[in-house]
């Protein structure tokens, strides 16, 4: 019934479908086109950039938000939630700061501009979609938004400073409490794509922070590592790629998952696509960290100013 329900609300006619999956391969090769900047025949100016929004507009999207040292619950005793967030344990963190909004295409526009940074994968010669400058800025990955937040003076927040920021010191399960209320995010294809990061007024976090849960995930600092006395099996954590094993494996178009030696990073927060209970404030997805999808975004924290 649920994969019913996500079908009747794709973005597209499901019978347009094999005009609009691209086979690995394909997407492999866009990706290193976009590498190497051969698809940006065209892009912004630094100062084509800067004139995207107004100094009020930059102002609002470039502000942070205060997050108060202190112990706070990280993680949940629930049996219905996945092992890796288990066990609920206390943290304590100096204080900080977290970005008000998801850094959103605009944002992203100058920094591809000032920085000669490649553009994300689904910019059509180097150019934002019209009516989504507001827009959490999307297909990038976790190096791609980690130089972002270097070029902004900024870091990714951590695994704990974004759950605190999300959900406070009183074990919430969302950022406004235990229901799940659809109205307050963007989830579960209700919209069919991502939002402005600034429409959700009534589902800030305990610090008014926007969009802790739902339209994009968030990509972290942190490895996908387990908490101390979790009941998760290590295999849970473990690294693993996709493999061809030989000729037949080949023939038959199969590969095999083998174990590597290298950890997948950490998202937070679910997305405009997910199940709604993705979005949970102890909720731990986890990619690699040169993935990069139209629901993956970020935003980015710093030390407390002195």
């Amino acid at each position: 019934m649920r994969m019913g329900e996500m079908r009747a609300l794709a973005t597209y006619d499901l019978r347009e479908e094999s005009s609009k999956i691209r086979a690995q391969g394909e997407d492999i090769v866009l990706h290193e086109e976009n590498e190497k900047r051969i698809n940006q025949a065209a892009g912004y100016t630094l100062d084509e950039a800067e004139a995207l929004l107004s100094k009020g507009q930059w102002e609002n999207l470039d502000s942070m938000v205060r997050i108060p040292a202190g112990s706070f619950l990280m993680g949940t005793n629930l049996k219905m939630a996945n092992d890796s967030a288990h066990p609920e344990h206390k943290v304590k963190l100096k204080a900080y700061r977290i970005d008000k909004y998801l850094v959103t295409n605009a944002q992203y526009a100058r920094f591809v501009a000032a920085a000669r940074h490649r553009p994300p994968l689904d910019w059509k010669k180097g150019k934002i979609e019209p009516g989504t400058l507001k827009y959490p800025v999307s297909m990038v990955n976790w190096y791609d938004a980690a130089a972002y937040c270097k070029w902004a003076g900024k870091r990714l927040p951590t695994e704990a400073e974004w759950e605190k920021a999300a959900r406070g010191t009183d074990g919430r399960r969302w950022p406004w409490g235990n229901q799940m209320d659809p109205k307050r995010l963007n989830t579960y294809y209700d919209v069919g794509s991502a939002t402005d990061v600034t429409t959700y007024a009534n589902g800030l976090s305990p610090y008014g922070v926007y969009d802790m849960a739902g339209n994009v995930d968030e990509w972290t600092a942190d490895d996908f590592l387990p908490y101390k006395n979790t009941d998760a099996t290590a295999d849970v954590f473990q690294g693993k790629v996709s493999k061809v094993m030989g000729a037949e494996d080949q023939a038959l178009k199969i590969s095999t998952l083998v174990r590597v030696n290298r950890h997948y990073k950490v998202l937070r927060g679910g997305s405009w696509k997910g199940d709604p209970f993705s979005t949970a404030s102890y909720h731990r997805d986890y990619a690699w960290p040169n993935s990069a999808s139209d629901f993956y975004g970020f935003r980015c924290a710093a030390d407390e100013q002195k």
